[in-house]
């Protein structure tokens, strides 16, 4: 099964992706309030209603799976009263992880728009081919690199800054994870 081409254009209502994405870069920027990574996502329905949004809360919500693409597919789940949201479209900042990945796949999402790549653990373009691996049951169109700069680059800030401020603080940065401590 191939993945379908994404529509030249977003849902009635939207004029650009870029619109779209917008809502979610203010998401992301709420979880960078509340110095959680800042990405952030919003759901569309078939109709460019907007059904749900949501903003990384892992720390928070004591969760590691409360990403932001989940926290908005759980919302609308509850809005809508179903766990399936055909014809919806996922607008987020980042590139999904493979743990997204699968619960787009079982919410069975109509595409994914996203703003940055995610080289460490995208699962949709950057480290997985994602939507067309040949053992889902479901296959969404994806959209990368709407307004990729600014997406990327409020991440980096975000980081550079924590780093910063450890840094100046005195501490050292955490070591790896599954690296020999240094003696």
């Amino acid at each position: 099964m191939i993945c379908p081409a994404p529509p030249q254009r977003p849902p009635a209502g939207w004029p650009e992706w870029e619109s779209v994405m917008r809502l979610a870069l203010e998401q992301a920027r709420l979880a960078a309030q509340a110095d959680e990574a800042p990405v952030g996502a919003v759901l569309l329905d078939a109709d460019g209603r907007l059904l749900a949004t949501g903003h990384n809360a892992p720390i928070a919500m004591a969760d590691p799976t409360a990403h932001a693409e989940i926290l908005a597919l759980r919302a609308a789940a509850r809005a809508t009263g179903n766990y399936r949201l055909p014809g919806s479209v996922l607008v987020c900042t980042l590139e999904p992880c493979v743990m997204c990945l699968g619960a787009l796949v079982h919410a069975r999402v109509a595409g994914v728009v996203f703003g940055a790549l995610d080289p460490k653990a995208g699962a949709v373009a950057s480290n997985l081919p994602g939507a067309a691996l040949p053992f889902f049951n479901h296959r969404f169109w994806t959209l990368g690199g709407v307004l990729g700069d600014e997406c990327g680059g409020l991440l980096s800030d975000f980081f550079r800054a924590r780093r910063n401020a450890r840094l100046r603080h005195g501490a050292s940065p955490p070591p790896l994870a599954n690296t020999p401590a240094m003696e």
